[in-house]
Protein backbone atom coordinates (compact mmCIF):
# COMPACT_ATOMS: atom_id res chain seq x y z
CA UNK A 1 0.00 0.00 0.00
CA UNK A 2 1.45 3.03 -0.96
CA UNK A 3 0.69 5.64 1.60
CA UNK A 4 2.21 9.49 1.21
CA UNK A 5 2.76 9.79 5.33
CA UNK A 6 5.72 7.17 5.17
CA UNK A 7 7.93 9.79 4.70
CA UNK A 8 6.37 11.86 6.64
CA UNK A 9 6.53 10.28 9.93
CA UNK A 10 10.23 9.88 9.93
CA UNK A 11 10.52 13.87 10.87
CA UNK A 12 8.61 12.89 14.29
CA UNK A 13 11.54 12.88 17.31
CA UNK A 14 10.83 9.76 20.09
CA UNK A 15 10.07 13.30 22.21
CA UNK A 16 7.16 13.92 20.56
CA UNK A 17 4.01 12.82 22.71
CA UNK A 18 2.52 9.94 22.73
CA UNK A 19 0.75 8.37 20.12
CA UNK A 20 -2.84 6.69 19.72
CA UNK A 21 -4.58 4.55 17.02
CA UNK A 22 -8.23 4.06 16.03
CA UNK A 23 -9.37 0.76 14.41
CA UNK A 24 -12.72 0.19 12.40
CA UNK A 25 -12.78 -3.49 11.57
CA UNK A 26 -16.04 -3.94 9.15
CA UNK A 27 -17.47 -6.32 7.02
CA UNK A 28 -15.66 -5.89 4.14
CA UNK A 29 -12.38 -3.62 5.32
CA UNK A 30 -10.31 -2.54 8.55
CA UNK A 31 -9.62 1.11 8.20
CA UNK A 32 -6.80 3.18 11.24
CA UNK A 33 -6.14 6.16 11.95
CA UNK A 34 -3.03 6.92 14.17
CA UNK A 35 -2.99 10.70 16.10
CA UNK A 36 -0.98 12.04 18.13
CA UNK A 37 -1.68 16.11 20.36
CA UNK A 38 0.75 18.63 19.42
CA UNK A 39 -0.75 22.34 21.14
CA UNK A 40 -4.10 21.06 21.80
CA UNK A 41 -4.57 19.95 18.12
CA UNK A 42 -4.78 16.19 16.93
CA UNK A 43 -2.28 15.64 14.55
CA UNK A 44 -2.77 12.93 11.61
CA UNK A 45 0.32 11.03 11.77
CA UNK A 46 -0.73 8.28 9.00
CA UNK A 47 -3.63 6.43 8.29
CA UNK A 48 -4.52 3.01 5.84
CA UNK A 49 -7.29 0.32 4.43
CA UNK A 50 -7.37 -2.92 3.48
CA UNK A 51 -10.10 -5.13 1.81
CA UNK A 52 -10.73 -7.94 3.62
CA UNK A 53 -12.32 -9.57 0.83
CA UNK A 54 -9.20 -11.70 -0.52
CA UNK A 55 -8.80 -13.08 3.12
CA UNK A 56 -11.90 -15.02 2.62
CA UNK A 57 -10.80 -15.75 -1.14
CA UNK A 58 -13.59 -13.70 -1.84
CA UNK A 59 -13.49 -10.74 -4.35
CA UNK A 60 -12.10 -7.25 -3.03
CA UNK A 61 -15.29 -5.49 -1.58
CA UNK A 62 -16.92 -8.63 -0.51
CA UNK A 63 -18.68 -8.62 2.80
CA UNK A 64 -16.71 -11.50 5.02
CA UNK A 65 -17.07 -13.05 8.43
CA UNK A 66 -13.40 -13.85 9.34
CA UNK A 67 -12.14 -15.56 12.21
CA UNK A 68 -10.23 -13.10 14.76
CA UNK A 69 -7.06 -15.16 13.47
CA UNK A 70 -7.63 -14.07 10.11
CA UNK A 71 -9.14 -10.66 11.13
CA UNK A 72 -5.95 -9.83 13.12
CA UNK A 73 -3.65 -11.19 10.31
CA UNK A 74 -5.40 -8.87 8.48
CA UNK A 75 -4.96 -6.16 10.72
CA UNK A 76 -0.97 -6.48 10.81
CA UNK A 77 -0.66 -6.12 7.74
CA UNK A 78 -2.23 -2.81 7.27
CA UNK A 79 -0.42 -1.89 9.90
CA UNK A 80 2.81 -2.64 8.58
CA UNK A 81 1.83 -1.37 5.65
CA UNK A 82 0.58 1.70 7.16
CA UNK A 83 3.88 2.48 9.42
CA UNK A 84 2.18 2.37 12.60
CA UNK A 85 4.57 3.34 15.13
CA UNK A 86 1.84 2.67 18.61
CA UNK A 87 0.03 -0.11 20.12
CA UNK A 88 -2.07 1.71 21.86
CA UNK A 89 -5.52 1.45 20.41
CA UNK A 90 -9.21 1.42 21.27
CA UNK A 91 -11.46 -0.68 18.70
CA UNK A 92 -15.44 -0.17 17.12
CA UNK A 93 -17.99 -2.59 17.41
CA UNK A 94 -20.19 -3.02 14.53
CA UNK A 95 -23.69 -1.94 15.17
CA UNK A 96 -24.97 -5.14 14.11
CA UNK A 97 -23.17 -7.06 16.99
CA UNK A 98 -25.20 -4.68 19.65
CA UNK A 99 -29.20 -3.27 20.75
CA UNK A 100 -29.76 0.01 20.85
CA UNK A 101 -32.72 1.50 22.08
CA UNK A 102 -34.88 3.82 24.16
CA UNK A 103 -36.58 2.47 27.64
CA UNK A 104 -39.11 4.28 30.06
CA UNK A 105 -39.24 4.13 33.73
CA UNK A 106 -41.38 5.59 35.98
CA UNK A 107 -39.78 8.46 38.30
CA UNK A 108 -37.82 6.80 40.55
CA UNK A 109 -35.20 7.77 42.89
CA UNK A 110 -32.04 7.72 40.71
CA UNK A 111 -29.90 4.95 42.72
CA UNK A 112 -32.75 2.53 42.05
CA UNK A 113 -32.13 2.66 38.47
CA UNK A 114 -29.23 0.20 39.00
CA UNK A 115 -31.36 -2.21 39.66
CA UNK A 116 -34.44 -1.47 37.56
CA UNK A 117 -32.57 -1.00 33.98
CA UNK A 118 -31.32 -4.66 33.69
CA UNK A 119 -35.01 -6.12 34.55
CA UNK A 120 -36.68 -3.66 32.15
CA UNK A 121 -33.70 -4.47 29.69
CA UNK A 122 -34.37 -7.95 29.57
CA UNK A 123 -37.65 -7.38 27.64
CA UNK A 124 -35.52 -6.34 24.79
CA UNK A 125 -32.77 -8.91 24.77
CA UNK A 126 -33.44 -11.91 23.16
CA UNK A 127 -30.96 -14.04 24.74
CA UNK A 128 -30.19 -14.83 28.36
CA UNK A 129 -28.72 -11.15 29.86
CA UNK A 130 -25.35 -13.28 31.53
CA UNK A 131 -24.62 -13.48 27.68
CA UNK A 132 -24.50 -9.51 27.01
CA UNK A 133 -22.84 -6.24 28.70
CA UNK A 134 -25.06 -3.68 29.49
CA UNK A 135 -24.38 -0.16 29.32
CA UNK A 136 -27.16 3.22 29.82
CA UNK A 137 -27.38 6.48 31.08
CA UNK A 138 -30.41 8.86 31.08
CA UNK A 139 -31.12 11.11 28.80
CA UNK A 140 -32.59 14.42 29.25
CA UNK A 141 -36.21 15.59 28.52
CA UNK A 142 -37.61 18.53 26.89
CA UNK A 143 -40.85 19.75 27.67
CA UNK A 144 -40.56 21.76 24.80
CA UNK A 145 -40.64 19.03 22.18
CA UNK A 146 -44.34 17.52 22.57
CA UNK A 147 -46.88 19.02 19.43
CA UNK A 148 -49.36 21.34 20.62
CA UNK A 149 -51.66 18.87 19.03
CA UNK A 150 -50.56 16.05 21.33
CA UNK A 151 -52.80 17.09 24.01
CA UNK A 152 -52.32 16.53 28.33
CA UNK A 153 -53.04 12.62 27.66
CA UNK A 154 -49.90 12.60 25.34
CA UNK A 155 -47.77 14.89 28.17
CA UNK A 156 -48.65 12.63 31.10
CA UNK A 157 -47.73 8.98 28.66
CA UNK A 158 -43.95 11.06 28.35
CA UNK A 159 -43.53 11.54 32.25
CA UNK A 160 -40.81 9.41 33.65
CA UNK A 161 -37.16 8.73 32.80
CA UNK A 162 -35.96 8.02 29.00
CA UNK A 163 -33.25 5.69 29.09
CA UNK A 164 -30.83 5.10 26.51
CA UNK A 165 -29.92 1.34 26.66
CA UNK A 166 -26.77 0.13 24.81
CA UNK A 167 -26.45 -3.75 25.12
CA UNK A 168 -22.97 -5.62 23.59
CA UNK A 169 -22.78 -9.40 22.67
CA UNK A 170 -20.09 -11.24 25.35
CA UNK A 171 -18.76 -12.68 21.53
CA UNK A 172 -18.30 -9.40 19.95
CA UNK A 173 -16.17 -8.19 23.04
CA UNK A 174 -14.10 -11.49 23.42
CA UNK A 175 -13.37 -11.61 19.40
CA UNK A 176 -12.16 -7.89 19.87
CA UNK A 177 -10.13 -9.41 22.83
CA UNK A 178 -8.54 -12.10 21.02
CA UNK A 179 -7.80 -9.70 18.23
CA UNK A 180 -5.84 -7.51 20.33
CA UNK A 181 -4.56 -10.53 21.73
CA UNK A 182 -2.79 -11.83 18.76
CA UNK A 183 -1.48 -8.48 17.33
CA UNK A 184 0.29 -7.38 20.44
CA UNK A 185 -1.73 -3.87 21.36
CA UNK A 186 -2.99 -2.12 23.91
CA UNK A 187 -7.03 -1.23 24.19
CA UNK A 188 -8.72 0.26 26.94
CA UNK A 189 -12.03 -0.03 25.37
CA UNK A 190 -14.33 -0.98 22.91
CA UNK A 191 -16.89 1.64 21.62
CA UNK A 192 -20.28 0.55 19.29
CA UNK A 193 -19.00 2.32 16.35
CA UNK A 194 -21.93 4.81 16.26
CA UNK A 195 -20.87 7.01 18.77
CA UNK A 196 -17.38 7.06 16.80
CA UNK A 197 -19.41 8.05 13.62
CA UNK A 198 -21.36 10.91 15.35
CA UNK A 199 -17.88 11.90 17.03
CA UNK A 200 -16.23 12.30 13.94
CA UNK A 201 -19.05 13.23 11.11
CA UNK A 202 -21.08 16.44 13.11
CA UNK A 203 -20.26 20.03 14.29
CA UNK A 204 -21.49 21.56 17.56
CA UNK A 205 -25.17 22.43 16.20
CA UNK A 206 -27.89 23.20 18.52
CA UNK A 207 -30.70 21.72 15.64
CA UNK A 208 -31.28 18.05 15.48
CA UNK A 209 -29.08 16.18 12.60
CA UNK A 210 -29.25 12.83 11.11
CA UNK A 211 -26.18 10.56 10.37
CA UNK A 212 -26.70 8.15 7.30
CA UNK A 213 -23.75 6.22 7.66
CA UNK A 214 -23.89 3.81 4.73
CA UNK A 215 -21.54 0.49 4.81
CA UNK A 216 -21.23 -2.34 2.57
CA UNK A 217 -23.79 -4.25 4.14
CA UNK A 218 -26.08 -2.11 6.10
CA UNK A 219 -27.32 1.69 6.50
CA UNK A 220 -27.67 2.74 9.70
CA UNK A 221 -29.18 6.48 10.92
CA UNK A 222 -28.69 8.35 13.87
CA UNK A 223 -30.60 11.30 14.61
CA UNK A 224 -28.53 14.01 17.34
CA UNK A 225 -29.71 16.69 19.29
CA UNK A 226 -26.91 18.65 21.04
CA UNK A 227 -24.76 16.24 21.44
CA UNK A 228 -27.46 13.75 22.46
CA UNK A 229 -28.45 10.58 20.56
CA UNK A 230 -32.47 11.17 19.94
CA UNK A 231 -32.97 7.77 17.66
CA UNK A 232 -30.92 5.08 15.89
CA UNK A 233 -32.83 2.68 13.08
CA UNK A 234 -31.07 -0.05 11.00
CA UNK A 235 -31.56 -0.88 7.78
CA UNK A 236 -30.43 -4.05 6.50
CA UNK A 237 -28.71 -2.71 3.15
CA UNK A 238 -25.70 -0.71 1.84
CA UNK A 239 -23.53 -0.71 -0.76
CA UNK A 240 -22.84 -4.05 -1.97
CA UNK A 241 -26.80 -4.60 -2.56
CA UNK A 242 -25.68 -2.70 -5.37
CA UNK A 243 -23.19 -4.54 -6.46
CA UNK A 244 -24.85 -7.72 -6.17
CA UNK A 245 -28.04 -6.52 -7.83
CA UNK A 246 -25.62 -5.76 -10.99
CA UNK A 247 -23.86 -8.23 -10.81
CA UNK A 248 -27.03 -10.82 -11.05
CA UNK A 249 -28.83 -8.61 -13.56
CA UNK A 250 -26.59 -7.87 -16.12
CA UNK A 251 -24.87 -11.48 -16.15
CA UNK A 252 -21.47 -10.16 -14.71
CA UNK A 253 -18.50 -10.23 -12.29
CA UNK A 254 -18.49 -8.94 -8.70
CA UNK A 255 -15.53 -7.28 -9.55
CA UNK A 256 -16.93 -5.68 -12.92
CA UNK A 257 -20.07 -4.81 -10.85
CA UNK A 258 -17.91 -2.54 -8.56
CA UNK A 259 -16.02 -1.32 -11.26
CA UNK A 260 -19.02 0.08 -12.83
CA UNK A 261 -20.70 1.29 -8.85
CA UNK A 262 -17.52 3.60 -8.79
CA UNK A 263 -17.17 4.69 -11.97
CA UNK A 264 -20.77 5.70 -13.18
CA UNK A 265 -22.53 5.75 -9.91
CA UNK A 266 -26.19 7.07 -10.34
CA UNK A 267 -25.26 9.36 -13.06
CA UNK A 268 -24.68 7.14 -16.09
CA UNK A 269 -25.20 8.07 -19.92
CA UNK A 270 -27.65 6.16 -21.89
CA UNK A 271 -25.03 3.45 -22.36
CA UNK A 272 -25.11 2.73 -18.67
CA UNK A 273 -28.98 3.19 -18.89
CA UNK A 274 -29.77 -0.62 -17.20
CA UNK A 275 -26.85 0.14 -14.76
CA UNK A 276 -28.53 3.24 -13.06
CA UNK A 277 -31.69 1.86 -12.98
CA UNK A 278 -30.59 -1.25 -10.97
CA UNK A 279 -28.74 1.15 -8.44
CA UNK A 280 -31.84 3.24 -8.01
CA UNK A 281 -33.76 0.22 -7.24
CA UNK A 282 -31.24 -0.56 -4.15
CA UNK A 283 -31.18 3.18 -3.03
CA UNK A 284 -34.93 3.92 -3.42
CA UNK A 285 -35.74 1.24 -0.88
CA UNK A 286 -32.98 2.26 1.31
CA UNK A 287 -33.93 6.09 1.06
CA UNK A 288 -37.63 5.51 1.44
CA UNK A 289 -37.03 4.23 4.72
CA UNK A 290 -34.40 6.51 5.82
CA UNK A 291 -37.49 9.24 5.29
CA UNK A 292 -39.54 7.93 7.33
CA UNK A 293 -37.51 7.87 9.81
CA UNK A 294 -36.63 11.50 9.51
CA UNK A 295 -40.09 12.50 9.36
CA UNK A 296 -41.37 10.28 11.92
CA UNK A 297 -38.67 11.89 14.33
CA UNK A 298 -39.91 15.26 13.26
CA UNK A 299 -43.68 14.58 13.93
CA UNK A 300 -42.75 13.19 17.54
CA UNK A 301 -40.73 16.32 18.38
CA UNK A 302 -42.61 18.46 16.29
CA UNK A 303 -38.64 19.52 15.04
CA UNK A 304 -36.85 19.89 12.19
CA UNK A 305 -33.57 17.96 11.29
CA UNK A 306 -31.59 20.96 9.88
CA UNK A 307 -29.16 19.00 8.16
CA UNK A 308 -28.31 15.22 7.38
CA UNK A 309 -24.97 14.16 7.23
CA UNK A 310 -23.41 11.43 5.01
CA UNK A 311 -20.84 9.32 6.07
CA UNK A 312 -19.38 5.43 5.27
CA UNK A 313 -17.86 3.97 2.24
CA UNK A 314 -20.89 3.71 0.61
CA UNK A 315 -22.03 7.55 0.25
CA UNK A 316 -19.09 8.73 -2.71
CA UNK A 317 -21.23 7.23 -5.02
CA UNK A 318 -21.45 9.71 -7.92
CA UNK A 319 -24.44 11.69 -7.72
CA UNK A 320 -25.51 10.72 -4.43
CA UNK A 321 -26.18 13.69 -2.86
CA UNK A 322 -28.70 15.26 -5.66
CA UNK A 323 -30.52 11.85 -5.12
CA UNK A 324 -31.10 12.46 -1.72
CA UNK A 325 -33.14 15.41 -2.04
CA UNK A 326 -35.21 14.57 -3.72
CA UNK A 327 -35.93 12.41 0.27
CA UNK A 328 -35.03 15.28 2.31
CA UNK A 329 -36.48 18.69 2.45
CA UNK A 330 -33.23 19.95 4.30
CA UNK A 331 -29.56 20.17 4.04
CA UNK A 332 -27.66 17.41 2.41
CA UNK A 333 -23.67 16.73 3.03
CA UNK A 334 -20.83 14.24 2.92
CA UNK A 335 -18.72 14.28 6.29
CA UNK A 336 -15.30 15.38 6.23
CA UNK A 337 -14.18 14.05 9.35
CA UNK A 338 -10.39 14.33 8.44
CA UNK A 339 -11.71 18.31 9.02
CA UNK A 340 -11.34 17.76 12.87
CA UNK A 341 -7.76 16.86 12.24
CA UNK A 342 -4.28 18.70 11.56
CA UNK A 343 -2.39 17.32 8.17
CA UNK A 344 -0.17 18.05 5.32
CA UNK A 345 -1.71 20.60 3.19
CA UNK A 346 -1.24 18.55 0.12
CA UNK A 347 -3.04 15.47 1.38
CA UNK A 348 -6.46 17.66 1.64
CA UNK A 349 -8.20 16.56 -1.34
CA UNK A 350 -7.20 12.92 -0.94
CA UNK A 351 -8.18 12.90 2.70
CA UNK A 352 -11.47 14.83 1.73
CA UNK A 353 -12.65 12.02 -0.71
CA UNK A 354 -11.47 9.66 1.97
CA UNK A 355 -13.39 11.06 4.83
CA UNK A 356 -16.49 9.16 5.16
CA UNK A 357 -14.81 5.84 5.01
CA UNK A 358 -13.01 6.95 7.93
CA UNK A 359 -15.48 8.46 10.29
CA UNK A 360 -15.71 5.32 12.36
CA UNK A 361 -11.66 5.26 13.24
CA UNK A 362 -11.09 9.13 13.34
CA UNK A 363 -14.13 8.97 15.91
CA UNK A 364 -12.29 6.17 18.01
CA UNK A 365 -8.97 7.56 17.86
CA UNK A 366 -9.84 11.46 19.41
CA UNK A 367 -11.89 9.14 21.90
CA UNK A 368 -8.39 7.41 22.87
CA UNK A 369 -6.62 10.70 22.69
CA UNK A 370 -8.42 12.16 25.04
CA UNK A 371 -7.34 9.78 27.11
CA UNK A 372 -3.78 11.05 27.86
CA UNK A 373 -5.04 14.59 28.65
Amino acid sequence: MDNPFKNFLNSFSSKQPASVLGIDIGSSSIKIVQLKKKGGKAILETYGEISLGPYANFEIGKSTNLSPDKAAEALKDLMTESNVTTNFCGLSIPVNSSLITFIKLPYTAEKQLDAMVPIEARKYIPVPISEVSLNWWVVPEERDTLSEFQGEAAEKQNQGINVFLAVIHNDAIERNKEIIKSTALESSFFEIELFSSIRSSLDQSLQPQMVFDMGASSTKLYIVERGILRNSHIINKGSQDITLATSKSLGISFEEAERMKKTYGIIGDQKEKDFTEITSLTLEYIFSESSMVLLNYQKKYNKNVSKVVFTGGGVNLKGLIDYSKKFFQTECVIANPFDKLNYPAFLEDVLKSAGPEFSVAIGIALRKLQELE
